[in-house]
């Protein structure tokens, strides 16, 4: 359970990092490269924090962005759209990580708020449950 929380505040934190720049209107070529490689990790650190959860919490084991996406929409911590989302966002990340496009820089950037969007409410999701079980747990 502790490594769970470990990475849930890792993952909570790399999406604080990401916060800050997203909402940049008219970013610098830095600023929106700065943007895509903090969502690069905080995506990284999202899913791993999933799949960490869905292992202790759910019983179920998981070996990529998109098994654990979907697992997650199974269990109930993200919803049919959120799914579709999260499946969009596990694509673009693999764009971003293995090729540079100028125009699909500017194109992801446009996204990264909703991406974070999707973060923060998988993460408190899954924050909101540990807590409740742990809640849960200590009762007599």
């Amino acid at each position: 359970m502790d490594r769970l929380l470990e990475r849930l505040l890792i993952a909570r934190k790399a999406l604080d990092t990401l916060q800050e720049l997203v909402s940049i209107t008219r970013p610098t070529p830095v600023e929106r490269d700065a943007a895509i490689q903090r969502f690069e990790y905080t995506f990284e650190t999202t899913w791993k924090a999933a799949q960490r959860y869905l292992l202790i919490q759910e019983g179920l084991e998981v070996g990529s962005p998109k098994a654990a996406i979907r697992s997650a929409r199974e269990v109930g911590l993200l919803n049919d759209t959120q799914t579709q989302l999260g499946l969009e966002m596990t694509d673009d990340r693999n764009l971003t990580v293995h090729t540079y496009n100028e125009a699909l820089s500017k194109a992801i950037f446009a996204k990264l708020s909703t991406y974070a969007g999707l973060c923060r409410w998988w993460l408190e999701e899954m924050n909101q449950r540990v807590k409740r079980g742990a809640d849960h747990g200590s009762e007599p």
